[in-house]
C-alpha cells in the first residue's frame, strides 16, 4: 500500500469551539475529512465546512448513528478508501498522530489499530474516574472470555475499508467502540495499539461528563461483551 486513500469520520456535536483545531492539525496524506454534525446546534457544522472539511448531518443522537452516516456516505463513493480513521471533534486526541496510528496498517498490513490513551501520555484529568474504571473492565473482560491483548476503547482508531465493511457494524450510540473490537476478535482481524497522547477536551463530555452518559454507556459496553460472550 504506498499511496494509500484515506478518510477520516469525526462525529461531532456541538464542537464548534474545537472542530476547526482538530480538522487543521489533521495530516495532508488524508483524503477527505469527513464531519458529521450529530444534531448539533450550534456553529459545528458552519465551523467544518470553513476548515475544508465535507459535512454531513445526522440528527438521530448517538455516536454510532453519526459514524454509520459516514461510513454510509463513503460506501456510495465511487472511489473507496484504502483506511478509514475514527476520530473524536472535541480535541483531545493529537490529530497529528494519524501517521503514527495508520503506520501498522501500512509496514505490517494490520487490519486493525486503536490507538491507546496510555497513563504516561495523558494529561491529567483528561480521562474521568469513570472512564478508567470502564476501560480496564471492559478490556479485562474481553481478555477474560476472549483472550484480547486490548487495554483501551481509544475512539481514535484506524482500520482497513474492506475489514471495516466485513464487520458490519449496527450499534447506534455507546458501544460502537467496543462492538467493532469484539467483532475484530470474532472475525480473527489483526490488531494492535499505538500509545498517543491525550489531552483534556474542550468543552464538557457528552457522555462521561455526565451521570447519565457515564451509566448508559457502562450498560451498553457490558451489553456487547455479554452477548458475544454466550455466542
Amino acid at each position: 500500500m504506498t499511496k494509500p486513500i484515506i478518510k477520516v469520520i469525526i462525529p461531532a456535536y456541538n464542537e464548534q469551539d474545537s472542530i476547526t483545531n482538530v480538522i487543521n492539525d489533521i495530516p495532508n496524506i488524508v483524503d477527505e475529512v469527513i464531519v458529521i454534525s450529530n444534531n448539533s446546534t450550534d456553529n459545528t457544522e458552519t465551523n467544518a465546512v470553513n476548515a475544508g472539511a465535507t459535512v454531513l448531518t445526522e440528527n438521530r443522537k448517538g455516536y454510532g448513528y453519526a459514524c454509520l452516516k459516514g461510513m454510509n456516505y463513503i460506501f456510495k463513493q465511487t472511489i473507496k478508501p484504502d483506511i478509514v480513521v475514527f476520530l473524536d471533534g472535541d480535541y483531545s486526541d493529537y490529530p497529528e498522530q494519524l501517521t503514527e496510528l495508520i503506520q501498522p496498517i501500512l509496514d505490517d498490513n494490520i487490519d486493525l489499530v486503536i490507538g491507546a490513551r496510555v497513563k504516561e501520555l495523558r494529561e491529567n484529568g483528561a480521562m474521568t474516574p469513570q472512564q478508567i474504571f470502564g476501560n480496564w473492565l471492559a478490556t479485562f473482560l474481553m481478555k477474560l472470555f476472549f483472550g484480547a491483548k486490548f487495554t483501551d476503547l481509544g475512539p481514535f482508531r484506524a482500520i482497513k475499508y474492506t475489514k471495516l465493511l466485513a464487520l458490519k457494524m449496527e450499534d447506534k450510540t455507546y458501544g460502537w467502540t467496543v462492538e467493532m473490537q469484539l467483532k475484530a476478535l470474532k472475525q480473527k482481524l489483526s490488531y494492535v495499539e499505538v500509545p498517543m497522547q491525550y489531552r483534556n477536551r474542550i468543552g464538557v463530555s457528552k457522555v462521561s461528563g455526565t451521570v447519565k452518559g457515564s451509566i448508559f454507556a457502562g450498560i451498553k459496553i457490558l451489553g456487547w461483551i455479554f452477548k458475544y460472550s454466550f455466542k
